[in-house]
């Protein structure tokens, strides 16, 4: 018998425990949150959110040491809660055991990625996977099939898990770029603030021209941290940028929406501390971050949106194609 575990019972990571067991080739899901957390006592009392019901073979547990018995283990929590986790978690054995990281973002305090907080934090001889990629919960349980990118550095991880989540559903890609595809993956949430801001500002023709630009941004900071560029066309970026920027379903776009028109959405959008670590690192490096420096103005310091958001796109006249 092959169990899987799951540590965040949010949408997504729900969503994730429910697919390991209904359609990639896990036996039960051990589940873990926090006791007290809304989304943990939904589960327990009505063993079902907003989006689905949990199967027989799905099981909560109120300890975290129960669902690390199990050697494949998912993550979905905020990014901003990840680096506590890990320090509680390196408290046990976790030898030789498979971590898939399902969260987008990039740590607000440092700008790092999950993957580099995990090995720091983690000293023992763990493997390491991250998923990455366009999909939401209420498309898949409607069976909409989609795509994604899994990647880790070791080829043989991303074979390992790729071949216990494979299924008809998602069809999951090999990564080759573990830097570029998180970074892809976080920052493609910012981009989805700046949809949302068009929407909510009823701008709707720009935002072909932010599709066009933004890989392009993302591109740059990408190269920075020393992945490759053209990993921002990918599925972790572009590739999600229907689910982002279009969908009624992103939580980036509906803050970025509800935010232009004075209204607050009032739900977890990671692209927002993610904002944060781009300008940090940005204003550190002197990397050309146009979109996401005119993000932190609007959001972080309350410059006009209009005025602001147009001088995203009123740059020094140039070549479509100069970076």
């Amino acid at each position: 018998m092959t169990n899987s575990s799951l540590i965040g019972c949010g949408r997504w990571g729900t969503f994730l425990g429910w697919y390991s067991v209904n359609y990639a080739k896990f036996d039960n899901c051990d589940m873990y949150d926090i006791p007290t957390s809304p989304n943990f006592i939904e589960l327990r009392d009505t063993r079902k959110n907003p989006y689905l019901s949990l199967t027989d073979n799905m099981h909560l547990h109120a300890d975290i040491a129960d669902v690390l018995k199990n050697d494949f283990i998912i993550i979905s929590i905020g990014c901003q809660h990840f680096r506590s986790l890990c320090k509680q978690l390196k408290d046990y054995n976790l030898t030789g055991k498979t971590f898939l990281l399902a969260m987008k973002g990039l740590e607000e305090s440092t700008a790092k990625i999950m993957f580099d907080i995990m090995k720091e934090e983690i000293k023992q001889p763990v493997h390491i996977a991250v998923l990455a990629g366009p999909g939401h919960v209420q498309d898949y349980m409607k069976g909409v099939p989609s795509c994604a990118v899994i990647d880790s550095d070791e080829q043989e991880t991303i074979q390992r898990v790729i071949s216990m989540m494979q299924s008809e559903l998602i069809r999951f890609y090999f990564g080759t770029d573990l830097i570029g595809n998180q970074i892809g993956a976080a920052l493609k949430n910012v981009i989805g603030l700046a949809a949302g801001i068009l929407d909510g500002l009823e701008w709707y023709g720009l935002k072909g021209a932010l599709m066009a630009r933004a890989p392009v941004e993302v591109g740059r900071f990408i190269a920075h941290f020393g992945g490759n560029p053209k990993t921002a066309y990918g599925l972790a970026h572009l590739g999600d940028y229907e689910a982002t920027l279009f969908s009624q379903h992103s939580h980036n776009r509906t803050f970025g929406e509800k935010f232009a028109r004075g209204e607050d959405f009032g739900k977890l959008a990671e692209g927002v501390p993610t904002l944060k670590a781009v300008k940090l690192i940005a204003d550190k490096e002197g990397i050309d971050m146009p979109i996401s420096q005119a993000l932190y103005k609007v959001i972080y310091e309350k410059a006009d949106i209009k005025s602001t958001i147009r001088s995203m796109f009123d740059r020094d006249l140039k070549q479509e194609f100069a970076a």
